[in-house]
């Protein structure tokens, strides 16, 4: 076992490879999860979420909340409203991270930052995925033409005037193809509601 000042200089070094540091990446180097503790005490690591640290005034990236969220709930994908925001479409400036996770697993029990979670299944849940490197950590976000359709399907919770929203300015923006919409469309078996909005921007 190495001594606690080697240990702590260890961790130190872990946490400036890993923007975000948990106890398991000092169990996977076979560090003592307990140093995490002393370097807090003393000021040399902060606890910046549950079972989360980084450095001291490390510098982060606006999409941080992503990043903790990837960390604590790995099979979830972030999806509609805080998906719109990282691909820059909407108006929508969600307070919550909108999580997608498969239907049988319980929701992952994080309290900050606050979590909307949505339940899908096959195709839905695991095509149009995107894996963008936030602060060191990979995040799960659903691509551009998916979280459109995303948002026709859950329609009822997020309103229609915000996929309505997303699709035109989506479209706008050239961030989605036709081809992509209908794909996605049809994955999420909302083909039917939304075609006369995707005739009508393929149209205009």
């Amino acid at each position: 076992m190495l001594p606690p000042q080697t240990s702590e200089q260890a961790v130190l070094q872990l946490a400036r490879k890993h923007l975000l540091l948990r106890a398991r990446d000092l169990a996977q180097a076979g560090l003592p999860t307990v140093t995490l503790t002393r370097l807090v005490s003393a000021g040399k690591l902060e606890r910046v979420g549950r079972g989360v640290y980084s450095l001291p005034n490390q510098p982060i990236s606006e999409n941080h909340s992503l990043a903790e969220v990837a960390i604590r709930a790995p099979r979830g994908v972030i999806c509609l409203i805080s998906a719109l925001r990282v691909h820059d479409i909407g108006t929508q400036a969600p307070h919550d991270i909108w999580l997608a996770i498969p239907h049988h697993m319980l929701s992952p029990r994080i309290s900050q930052p606050a979590l909307r979670v949505i339940r899908m299944s096959g195709p839905s849940l695991t095509e149009g995925i995107n894996r963008l490197k936030v602060d060191g950590v990979e995040v799960p976000v659903f691509n551009a033409a998916k979280t459109i359709a995303d948002c026709f399907k859950f329609r009822n919770k997020i309103g229609l005037d915000v996929a309505l929203e997303a699709l035109r300015e989506g479209w706008n923006k050239r961030k989605v193809t036709m081809d992509d919409l209908w794909r996605y469309a049809a994955v999420n078996r909302v083909a039917n509601v939304m075609r006369p909005y995707l005739e009508s921007i393929a149209a205009s």
